[in-house]
Parts: C-alpha cells; structure tokens; sequence
C-alpha cells in the first residue's frame, strides 16, 4: 500500500494562528506580510503559506498539542540535511510557543516551489552524498548514532538517544519501539526472535558501521525538486547505517538510474538484500501503529522471513 496522505483539516485554527504568525514574522523578516493562505494540515498541525511584500513566501506549521518537542526536532533535521548541501532544504527562520500571546507551537520555512522528483540518478547522487557528507553534530563524529532532539515517523514519536553501537541504537529505539507500540504478543515473540538469534548476523559483513545523516522517511511524498535539482522535504532524520534510509523504498518509487548512481558513490555490502527487508519492517510496523489493517500480515510475513 501507499503512505496515506495528509488530510485537508484545521483551516480555521491556520487563520486564528495568523493574528499571532504575521507581527512575529514581519519583525523577524523585516517585510510586511501581503497574503496569508490556510493549507489545510494533519492530525495534529494546521499549515498556512505567508506572502512577504518583498516576494519572500514563507511556510508555517502550528499545532495546539502543547508540545513543541516535535517541531524542535524538525528544525534541528532541516538544519542538519540544509549543512550538508547534498539536497536544496527549506530555510528554517524559527519555531517554538506561538509568538505575541498565542496558543500552542509553530515552525516558520521558506516557502519552496516543489517540482516533480526529476533525474533520479541525480538524486541517487546528492542521497549517496548527503550520507557520505562529514557528521554536524560532535556526538555523530565521535561515532554516535541517534540524533540531539526526538521527532516524529508519520504521527509516530521517533527516539534519538545518541548511542554507540548501531545495532543496540537500531534494536531498542527502533525495531522494539515500533513492537512495544503495537502491544501485539505474536509481533512480540518474532521481533525478539528475530533481535536475538539473526540480527548481529546481519551486520557481520559490513565492518565498521558509521553514522550517516539520514533523511528518515524518504517515500515519494518527499521527494521532488526545486529549480531542477534534488530536493527533500518532511524528515525524520538522525544519525545511523546508510542503508536504513532505504527502509521506505516499496514507497519511494526509486529506479534503476537512482540505484546504479548511489551505489556508484557507496557500493552495496554483502547481506544489503536482507538487512533492506529488515530496515522496511520498522516502517511497516510503524504503518501498522498508524493504521492497522493489512500491515499487521505484512510485519508477520517479513518477521518470519528474516527468522
């Protein structure tokens, strides 16, 4: 199945957040704000797009949960992807508690013209680069996986605690997190099964593992383009194997061009076709917690095999 898309909700909550965004945004921008469009949002934010008089437009997302962790951590994977100048990435001007007295939590982006996803071998190049790009955070140099802030995977919390070995980082904060969510016995058993008689043997042939930025989520939702060249959007980053980021593939469309480019730059390890299907499970377990139904047969199926 395909990722579901975000719903079209929450406009009247975009336009009362206006009253607040717009004084915030022209003392920041220095520019007064001309026109300001609702967007529609998800479970839990509202979207509005900000024209500046200059010709500036500028994206915000709110949310009234009172939790400003999540779009914390969205800045701090923006920041972090925009460093290592492999992809064009929005500009983030600011987040936090809604400015001037207002309710909940925002973030504030460049508004960017998204095209199409375009050259895929040009993408696969700019992914294997982002990933080869030297680590921004001293915790990810010094060999940790994990990232500074928690964010989230879908309406999911994803947990970041920086971490020295990969395989315990990919084990704990991901494989069982998703396991724990689901509260499913028979999920339980294989997952364990699985951590603990397959999953340091998957790992035996690729050496030394070195923690890479990774984008987190890379499905077709967020992939495109900007003036042509690659650009990606909406992440989950943080800092692990190079190949998880391949874990939504069966959702990202990605070609031959895109594969004979990437692994031009970083050639596949023996084991790749196996640990890909175990770097998918998170993301089907994941989907599984958002929206049950045929998921559940789906984690069964790959749990199994991969036991």
């Amino acid at each position: 199945g395909r990722r579901r898309r975000r719903r079209a909700v929450g406009a009247p909550r975009a336009a009362a957040a206006s009253h607040h965004i717009t004084p915030w945004l022209e003392r920041t921008l220095d520019a007064r704000v001309s026109h300001t469009d609702a967007m529609g949002g998800s479970q839990w934010a509202q979207f509005a797009r900000y024209d500046l008089v200059d010709g500036r437009r500028v994206f915000v997302k709110t949310s009234t949960s009172g939790d400003c962790s999540m779009f914390r951590g969205e800045r701090a994977g923006l920041e972090a992807l925009r460093a290592t100048g492999a992809f064009v990435v929005p500009k983030v001007y600011g987040s936090g508690t809604v400015p001037e007295g207002g309710e909940g939590c925002f973030i504030a982006m460049e508004f960017l013209d998204f095209g199409g996803r375009g050259d895929q071998g040009a993408f696969g190049e700019a992914l294997a680069a982002m990933h080869a790009a030297p680590p921004s955070h001293d915790e990810a140099r010094n060999g940790a996986f994990g990232f500074e802030a928690n964010n989230t995977i879908g309406e999911t919390r994803q947990p970041n605690p920086w971490t020295m070995n990969w395989v315990e980082f990919w084990r704990d904060q991901r494989l069982m997190h998703q396991v724990k969510l689901a509260r499913d016995p028979t999920l339980s058993a294989l997952t364990e099964k699985v951590v603990d008689k397959r999953l340091d043997d998957m790992f035996s042939a690729c050496g030394t593992i070195t923690p890479s930025l990774l984008h987190g989520d890379l499905w077709s939702g967020n992939i495109g383009t900007v003036g042509g060249k690659p650009s990606v959007f909406d992440p989950a980053v943080y800092y692990g194997h190079h190949e998880a980021d391949f874990g939504m593939s069966w959702c990202a469309g990605f070609n031959g061009a895109f594969r004979e480019a990437y692994h031009a730059k970083i050639p596949k390890a023996p084991g790749f076709e196996e640990r890909a299907e175990m770097y998918k499970l998170y993301h089907i377990l994941n989907h599984y917690n958002m929206f049950g139904g045929g998921y559940y047969g789906e984690c069964v199926s790959i749990l199994k095999a991969l036991s």
